[in-house]
């Protein structure tokens, strides 16, 4: 069935991305990115490269489920899976390989190979909805429990123990491609993580601008219109379940180096939850809504464990109910919202002013 402009022109307003050529971005835009590069470049001068390296795992975990949940409306509850099928493969893999540049490639394959799998295995299967979500949670915990069983001597990859409960330690960092013997620690691996972390949300910003993202958006608001339409439904979001999990699967990859430990945590339900959180308090339906969720909410997270104040997770559920409550857009669209706001009434002012004085 032959595509309309209506359909396209709906599919484009229901994304909060604009859709414009690099030429169209507005000056404010490159400004506001500017700024991000060089709030990062200058943030290890405050803050220590460790809690920044996690810190920019955390938002680039937050990225992923931001584009498979905000974008394209697939409700994953288990993106811990994919989180710790990396970290788990470039443990493995760096072990038997001998360096991290093999290890690496090999851990975002699996990781995004497998939610490929299990997406053609849901959206195929016509599984959506609560259906859906449940699914990807229970393959997460069945992950966890797995693992967590794999303590004997019989659980071995190659020269790689799995260890059980007690994980995997003893794995190579990242290290310079070629070059095993020149790892990449501290201040150089927090420099990697968040170059990955603004290429991975430039990707994904140019995947919504395209004739996908578009597609994605437009099926995220009426999945039956849009198959009416001659769109291919099941294969658009189970190749964005796949590019979500490949992504995943890299912050896997960055955590493992910045632990130089993998355990059955990083399966855990709590994983699972954080994230969402993440996702919900920043923005759901933005990209940077998420990684700002991430990025505050983990630092609370490091400094109430560093106080011994308050338990962690009484405090992100209260955080959580209060955004739904009181936010329910999230942060950053709440922020941008009040902005604008402001910047609209500024401006009618202005003009009432100048009419007043051209009369």
């Amino acid at each position: 069935m032959k595509k309309t402009p209506h359909s396209l022109r709906a599919s484009r307003q229901a994304t909060r991305i604009p859709i414009t050529s690099p030429q169209e971005i507005p000056m404010s835009w490159w400004t506001g990115f500017g700024l991000t590069l060089l709030l990062m470049v200058l943030a290890p001068l405050v803050i220590s490269e460790y809690s920044l390296t996690l810190l920019a795992i955390y938002a680039l975990l937050a990225l992923s489920l931001a584009f498979v949940w905000g974008i394209g409306g697939i409700l994953c509850f288990g993106q811990a899976a994919f989180y710790g099928l990396g970290a788990y493969t470039y443990a493995i893999a760096s072990i038997n390989f001998g360096e991290s540049t093999a290890a690496l490639a090999v851990a975002v394959v699996v990781a995004g190979g497998g939610a490929l799998v299990l997406g053609a295995m849901m959206f195929y299967g016509r599984i959506t909805d609560v259906y859906l979500a449940v699914i990807t949670l229970v393959v997460t915990l069945l992950l966890f429990k797995y693992v967590n069983s794999t303590a004997g001597d019989a659980y071995v990859i190659g020269d790689a123990r799995l260890g059980g409960f007690n994980g995997i330690p003893g794995f190579a960092s990242l290290n310079v491609p070629g070059l095993p013997q020149v790892q990449l620690g501290g201040l150089a691996l927090y420099f990697v993580v968040a170059a990955s972390l603004l290429a991975c949300w430039l990707l994904l910003r140019w995947i919504c601008t395209r004739a996908f993202g578009r597609q994605l958006v437009g099926i995220r608001e009426n999945e039956l219109r849009a198959e009416l339409l001659g769109y291919d439904v099941r294969l658009i979001k189970t190749l964005a379940f796949g590019i979500g999990g490949a992504m995943a699967g890299l912050a896997g990859v960055f955590f493992a180096c910045w632990a130089e430990i993998v355990t059955p945590e990083v399966f855990s339900l709590g994983v699972s939850a954080e994230v969402i959180i993440w996702v919900l308090v920043g923005g759901l339906g933005t990209l940077w809504g998420p990684m700002l969720g991430a990025v505050l909410l983990g630092a609370l997270k490091g400094y109430l464990g560093g106080q011994q104040l308050l338990n962690n997770s009484v405090v992100m559920g209260v955080l959580l109910i209060l955004v739904v409550l009181f936010l329910p857009r999230g942060v950053l669209p709440s922020f941008t919202k009040v902005l604008n706001f402001y910047r609209n009434r500024r401006r009618m002012s202005v003009t009432a002013l100048e009419q007043s004085n051209d009369a």
